[in-house]
């Protein structure tokens, strides 16, 4: 007996993987939420699907469901956006199939934080400017670990990716700036990254807040920020080339050569 947890993407029907697909296309069940998941994925998979919202289910109604599709033979798939790992709310999950005696494949997706990226043509770790990413979230209702507020975490002055904080932007901007941020530092804002309506604000951490206000950002929002989304950034390429291909640089696939 076995549940299947498939990644669907950020938002385009086209961002999911071959596996996901194929996966949807042979459930017989597909449980998936309605609020944040492309119907348009939904209508993808096997036409014969029992199709179920789980918006509105708590989390042992959702086990109780599955559980029984599954003992009856069923192939079941829970559909989550974005990548189930990250935010996916999938532990809790797994641990009470597995007091059912059911086993759980995990189907990886894309995040938003890579389709927000994308949207905005960014590469989030530039050699010599940052190497580093950081996923994490403002703390809202949710706490965070002490050892992870978000004050602690932008010390190391790399790029940060912050999910679920569109509503925390005031708190951001000051645990930013405590850490020593600078008030120009760039940020990137995508709301609904690779769906149809998806919204780009480019803006500074200076006027963050204030932006979001203006165009009614409150939910479903990625924020990008560090000197990785500088606007600019590529007018300074020169300054941040990779190793991988200076021919200078010798590895196991090229001899590099003497200016």
């Amino acid at each position: 007996m076995k549940l299947y947890i498939v990644g669907a993407g950020p938002g385009d029907p086209d961002l999911i993987t071959v596996k996901g697909l194929k996966l949807l296309q042979k459930a017989d069940v597909i449980l998936y939420t309605d609020s944040l998941v492309n119907e348009e994925l939904v209508a993808l998979g096997n036409p014969d699907a029992e199709v179920l919202h789980s918006s509105g289910m708590a989390l042992e109604e959702m086990v109780e469901l599955m559980a029984d599709r599954i003992r009856k033979g069923k192939t079941v798939v829970r559909l989550h956006t974005g990548d189930p790992s990250v935010y996916g709310a999938i532990m809790e999950q797994i641990a009470l199939l597995k007091g059912e005696g059911i086993e759980v494949e995990i189907v990886p997706g894309v995040s938003s934080v890579f389709a927000a990226a994308a949207a905005v043509g960014a590469e989030l770790t530039i050699p010599e400017l940052t190497q580093t990413l950081i996923l994490t979230r403002a703390e809202g209702r949710t706490p965070v670990p002490d050892k992870e507020k978000l004050r602690s975490l932008a010390e190391h002055h790399c790029t940060l990716a912050l999910y679920l904080s569109a509503t925390l932007t005031k708190k951001v901007v000051r645990e930013l700036i405590e850490a020593g941020w600078s008030e120009d530092t760039p940020v990137a804002v995508v709301q609904r990254a690779s769906w149809p309506d998806q919204l780009i604000v480019r803006t500074t951490l200076k006027n963050l807040d204030e932006d979001m206000g203006k165009h009614g950002i409150r939910k479903h929002a990625m924020i990008l920020a560090g000197w990785a989304l500088d606007p600019n950034i590529h007018e300074k390429s020169g300054q941040y080339r990779s190793k991988l291909y200076d021919k200078t640089f010798t590895h196991g696939y090229r001899k590099g050569v003497k200016e």
